[in-house]
């Protein structure tokens, strides 16, 4: 595999990237459910089906993203809360992060290119 698609891409551990590609999917799977319930009507687009596939296999980098800059705010703190309530905020993230993985995945690859090159380095000069 390529250095850069090894860093970037395969950059996340395999168990987080299957656990937030499976979610993804989910995501996907409800949306052309929605969408191909009247096929008469509403012939499914070339385009949407598209986005449905980048948004998913991008989708675990774009929660990488939003979990990195969330562990940066909050820290080591637990929150005592409403677990419904809570439940919804996580479900909410995870649209947000899906429907812009498109625009949020670059940086975390971005990242993960950095992060591993600086690793790779440090593992050399040692």
């Amino acid at each position: 595999m390529h250095p850069v698609l090894r860093k970037t891409l395969g950059g996340l551990s395999a168990a987080y990237y299957g656990r937030q590609f499976v979610f993804g999917l989910a995501i996907s799977a409800l949306i052309l459910f929605i969408q191909t319930r009247d096929l008469q009507a509403h012939p499914l687009e070339w385009g949407l089906v598209v986005l449905l596939v980048i948004n998913t296999v991008l989708y675990p980098y774009a929660r990488f993203v939003y979990e990195s800059i969330v562990d940066f705010i909050v820290g080591n703190n637990i929150f005592v809360g409403n677990a419904l309530f809570m439940l919804f905020v996580k479900l909410i993230t995870m649209v947000i992060c899906w429907s812009f993985a498109i625009f949020i995945a670059p940086v975390g690859l971005a990242y993960l290119y950095y992060y591993h090159t600086k690793a790779e380095s440090r593992a050399r000069s040692e």
